[in-house]
């Protein structure tokens, strides 16, 4: 909640500032063509009379009158009353003293060594977006005063919720910076779910500051706002302008901080004394549902189609599929295994794991919005796992969890990882997310623990990050060359089938293909070396009955060996889990009726079956 002391600011000639009666004249309708309404008002489309005089709308003071005015409006009357100095949302601590203040003017600075050195000006939609073009660069509504090093910390990031456990590291700043503020990955649940990117973050109080600003400026130039650079935060349309993840989190911060005196201020004297045009989502709050309301969205996604399985190993299948269409967004795919529920994906294409060798498998996908509607299946695609030899327990997983905190310098990094083992990288930084955390190599060598298994053949996700060409590392295990890895701009799984090398193994991965091209590494696994066991896990190993259930369930093993039981309901909670080794029954007794998924693990090989419980 905002806490203000009461100060009025006379405002020129014109007495206490308001807003003038006939200025919100066009302001009609609803959705879209109220937002254009709005444009035509805060545009200069037309001339009104204000005072018995006309006067122009928004006219353009230029990027160095932004000074004057910062000295003169844009003082703290609000929290430290008196003061006489810059406000600034990103240092300012409404709750006691702030943690170092500007003088107007005279503490301007281009260059800062450190946090509380300078204030300068901040864009608060970045300047790369729109080319450092007019008058969208020196415009008052999106122009605030910033100490030097947050504004150089939040850069040119969009903003949005930060996930505390993944803060980056940058020299010569705290983070969170002195009053709260932030940087790190974006939280991907919530409101703010379906972005992974880094953020900012500015403290509560003045979040929704922040979003009337974006609403402002999606408004005032939503005839140029779909040519321009891409931003993160927008979606390439001119009228919606915001991606649904950041639309989200913009409405809950207008909602959760509603205008704020300081704000009503500071868009009457942008009016009044510079630029002659206003903050409609400041005068009424209102617009912003009327334009950007969220209703209940009851479409479903359309059917994925071109769905192909692929490249089987003994333990594995590639699908891909063309991606599904949504009246707002496709959020994830369920994927399905002989018309079972297996898995839940991102993207169009998935490494499906843990199949029995030499074993045929039908896939069906269906299409996920994020109001959850569901599309029909997909085309089904069979594919039959190989029988070489090469499938067995695993021998080697990472995650990248343990690289320790997020840095966006290039240096040596050093951990033990996920199940042991000391892991290293030259030439890389750990500030990049791919699945989660991920290590990200430029022209440096990635060296993985020496297992004692041998490899069969090795899983890894690849993805380039900051531009560049596609291209290949090198794959080395035991100083041999045994194939390259592949990426592109595109996050990509592959598996690198066949290696088959036995005893001690010591994998490498080097060689980038252009050595200024940044690579991101995530989830790499490979499994053991064996001899194809000649009893095989499968669905003609095991019996369940009876099926439905009305309290006990029999699992009937043919391999008397320890086997992972799970299981599953339709929306993927686990309800039950045990282990077993032989014949068992298992008490299913508490479980509501239903339709389950059950899971049964044995080693690296997973069999999944429905159940029904009455």
């Amino acid at each position: 909640m905002k806490h203000f002391y009461v100060l009025l600011l006379l405002v020129s000639s014109f007495g206490f500032a308001q807003i003038p009666a006939s200025y919100y004249d066009y302001a009609t309708g609803t959705g879209y063509t109220l937002k254009s309404q709005l444009k035509k008002i805060i545009n200069a489309v037309d001339d009104i009379e204000i005072s018995n005089t006309v006067e122009q709308l928004h006219q353009d003071q230029g990027y160095d009158a932004i000074d004057g005015f910062m000295a003169s409006y844009d003082l703290d009357n609000y929290y430290e009353v008196g003061s006489n100095t810059i406000l600034d949302m990103y240092s300012e601590n409404p709750a006691g003293s702030d943690p170092y203040t500007y003088s107007p003017i005279n503490d301007e600075c281009g260059n800062y060594n450190g946090e509380g050195d300078c204030y300068n000006k901040e864009h608060v939609i970045p300047a790369s977006v729109f080319n450092d073009a007019t008058p969208m660069y020196s415009d008052a509504h999106e122009l605030i005063p910033s100490d030097g090093r947050v504004n150089g910390f939040r850069s040119n990031m969009p903003f949005g919720v930060v996930d505390d456990n993944q803060l980056i590291s940058q020299s010569g700043i705290s983070n969170p910076t002195q009053n709260g503020s932030k940087v790190g990955n974006n939280l991907n649940s919530g409101y703010s779910a379906g972005y992974t990117g880094v953020v900012f973050e500015p403290i509560d109080e003045f979040k929704g500051d922040i979003a009337r600003i974006y609403f402002y400026f999606a408004t005032r130039y939503e005839d140029q706002i779909n040519a321009w650079s891409s931003f993160d935060m927008f979606d390439g349309s001119n009228d919606k302008v915001f991606t649904n993840t950041f639309l989200s989190i913009l409405l809950t911060w207008h909602s959760n901080d509603p205008v704020s005196q300081k704000e009503i201020d500071r868009n009457n004297n942008i009016f009044y004394n510079h630029q002659n045009n206003r903050n409609p989502f400041i005068d009424f709050p209102e617009y912003v549902n009327l334009i950007w309301s969220v209703n209940s969205d009851t479409e479903n996604p359309t059917n994925p189609t071109n769905l192909i399985a692929s490249n089987p190993t003994d333990n594995t299948i590639n699908l891909d599929w063309t991606v599904a269409t949504d009246n707002l967004a496709v959020t994830s795919y369920n994927v399905y295994i002989d018309g079972v529920m297996s898995t839940n994906v991102l993207s169009n294409s998935t490494l499906i794991t843990s199949l029995a060798p030499g074993t045929n498998y039908c896939f069906t996908v269906k299409a996920l919005d994020n109001a959850g509607n569901q599309s029909g299946f997909s085309n089904q695609s069979c594919q039959t796992t190989t029988n070489n030899g090469t499938g067995s327990a695993e021998c080697l997983a990472e995650t990248f969890e343990n690289i320790g905190s997020a840095s966006s310098q290039y240096t040596n990094v050093n951990w033990v990882g996920d199940n042991g083992g000391n892991w290293s990288a030259t030439d890389a930084r750990t500030d990049q997310t791919l699945n989660t955390k991920s290590i990200t190599i430029r022209n440096g060598v990635l060296t993985l623990p020496t297992t004692a298994g041998g490899i069969g053949e090795l899983t890894l996700t690849t993805q380039r990050v900051f531009g560049g060409s596609s291209g290949t590392f090198n794959l080395n295990v035991n100083g041999n060359l045994v194939s390259t890895i592949a990426y592109s701009d595109t996050a990509q799984t592959l598996t690198i089938p066949n290696i088959n090398i036995e005893n001690n193994v010591s994998v490498v991965i080097d060689g980038n293909s252009t050595t200024s091209n940044r690579v991101k590494f995530d989830d790499i696994s490979y499994t053991c070396y064996s001899v194809l066991n000649v009893d095989q896990f499968n669905n003609s190993s095991i019996k369940l009955y009876p099926n439905p259930i009305k309290n006990n369930l029999t699992v009937n093993l043919k391999l008397d060996t320890i086997t992972t039981v799970e299981i599953y309901d339709l929306l993927g909670k686990r309800v039950f889990k045990s282990n077993i080794n032989t014949t068992s029954n298992i008490n299913l007794q508490e479980l509501k009726a239903g339709i389950y998924i059950i899971k049964l693990t044995q080693n690296n090989t997973s069999i999944t079956k429905k159940i029904i419980k009455q």
